[in-house]
Order: C-alpha cells, then sequence, then structure tokens
C-alpha cells in the first residue's frame, strides 16, 4: 500500500518542480544583446535615453537579454563577446578616433563566425578611418555626403514584403530624421524606403546584408526617444535583431 501511494506523490512532486523550473528554463534561452553606446560626438543624440529605450523595446518583447556597454573596448574580449548572439551599434557618430586593431578583428570575427550585427540611425558613421566598418554597416553615413532635411512625419514603404523582418508589414509614418545619400557598394537586400524631399530619391530606410556566416540588419530610425515610439519601429527593431542574432524570426 505504501509503495502504491509513493508512486503518485512523487510523480505530483515531479510536476511541481517542472513548472518552478521551467520558465528558468525559458529564461535561458531568451538571445543575449550587447549593446554598445555613449560615445557621441554631437550633442544631437541623446544616447542616455535612447540606449535605455532600445533596451526596453527588446526585452519588453521577451526574446532578449540585453546589456549596455558605454565603453566600445568591451571589443577587445573575445571572452565578453562570446557571451552574446548579437552586437548592436546606437553609438552615433563617435568621437572616439578608433578601436584597436584587436577589437576590429573580434568584432569582424563575431559575425563572419555566423553571429549578428545590428546598426541604428547615426552609428554607421563611427570610426570614419575604418573602411571595413563601412563594409560591415553595408552603408554609411559620411559627414558632409550623407545628410537629411529638417525633421518631419514621413511615409515610409514596404520594399520586402517576403522578408521574415518585414513580412506582413504595411507601409507607415515615422516621425524622424530621413536620411539620405549613405555610401557604400555592399550588396544589400532593402526592406523599406522612403522618398526624400531633399536629395529627391528614394532611400533606404531599413535593409540587411550577409557577412561571412553572419548577419547585419541596418535601420535609420532613432533619433531620439519620439522616433521609436511607433509600433512599427518597435517591431522592426524586434524582429530586426532576432533575425540577426539567428536568421530567422518566431
Amino acid at each position: 500500500m505504501n509503495r502504491t501511494r509513493f508512486i503518485p506523490s512523487v510523480l505530483a512532486a515531479f510536476s511541481l518542480l517542472v513548472g518552478i523550473t521551467a520558465p528558468q528554463a525559458a529564461d535561458t534561452a531568451k538571445l543575449n544583446v550587447l549593446l554598445i553606446t555613449g560615445d557621441d560626438v554631437t550633442p544631437a543624440h541623446d544616447w542616455t535615453t535612447v540606449a535605455p529605450e532600445t533596451r526596453r523595446i527588446l526585452q519588453d518583447s521577451g526574446r532578449f537579454n540585453v546589456v549596455i556597454s558605454e565603453d566600445p573596448g568591451i571589443l577587445d574580449s573575445t571572452r565578453s563577446l562570446a557571451r552574446y548572439d548579437v552586437v548592436m551599434f546606437a553609438m552615433y557618430n563617435a568621437k572616439t578616433p578608433t578601436i584597436s586593431d584587436g577589437a576590429k578583428a573580434n568584432l569582424l570575427e563575431f559575425v563572419k563566425g555566423g553571429k549578428g550585427f545590428v546598426v541604428s540611425h547615426l552609428a554607421s558613421a563611427s570610426f570614419k578611418e575604418w573602411d571595413e566598418f563601412g563594409n560591415l554597416c553595408g552603408r554609411r553615413w559620411v559627414m558632409g555626403t550623407s545628410g537629411h532635411g529638417p525633421r518631419s512625419p514621413f511615409k515610409v514603404e514596404v520594399a520586402s514584403g517576403i522578408h521574415p523582418i518585414t513580412k506582413g508589414m504595411k507601409e507607415f509614418t515615422a516621425d524622424d530624421e530621413l536620411y539620405a545619400k549613405l555610401q557604400g557598394t555592399a550588396p544589400i537586400q532593402v526592406l523599406l524606403t522612403a522618398a526624400s524631399d531633399w536629395s529627391h530619391r528614394t532611400e533606404p530606410m531599413a535593409f540587411v546584408l550577409p557577412y561571412g556566416d553572419g548577419r547585419v540588419f541596418h535601420h535609420t530610425f532613432g533619433h531620439d526617444v519620439k522616433a521609436l515610439q511607433a509600433p512599427e519601429i518597435r517591431e522592426l527593431i524586434v524582429r530586426g535583431t532576432e533575425w540577426a542574432a539567428t536568421g530567422t524570426v518566431k
């Protein structure tokens, strides 16, 4: 009798244990994001509010753990980088002249090895002396060539409705700076576009490209926290970051 009663008791205890530990197991499945920010040469971009808001967008999706670093020197450590699935640059136009050769190599190998890189807004202008960073970004802001007109709401068109990042998305209105004349020749897949009154041409607002075995997602949104409030922008950041990290969007 005692042995018969013991079996369901053990099963009940096991079920309770599973119920307690399952959320912890699910949490370990989250993607780890290293968000590098903080080194802004212009007073126009308040990284102290944009970076935490970007982290909030990602973490509120339930898919990511996000660590913010204000020091790009973290890229010097391969051990530190190995903890992450994707590196995101939201450091705008870095006033730091450059990073070490080791940090440069580590970032490139991180992506080439199959992980992800996300670049937003003016971050592509960082490290202007480092040509390969421009190739990694796909397109980059070049001072004196790239630009934008006055900030105002503008219509964003979906250029590719079959890519996992933009699948099912419809045109929407962004309240941001419409970046134009980004420079570069790397083959990119354009996902979103907008018509610029400043350049008088259609400009890429979001695009992707492969880099080795890894993936790059580049979007031009995020001048300030207000620009990040559109639900379409928030969803774009979540989807794009997940795709860069894994190649898929759940």
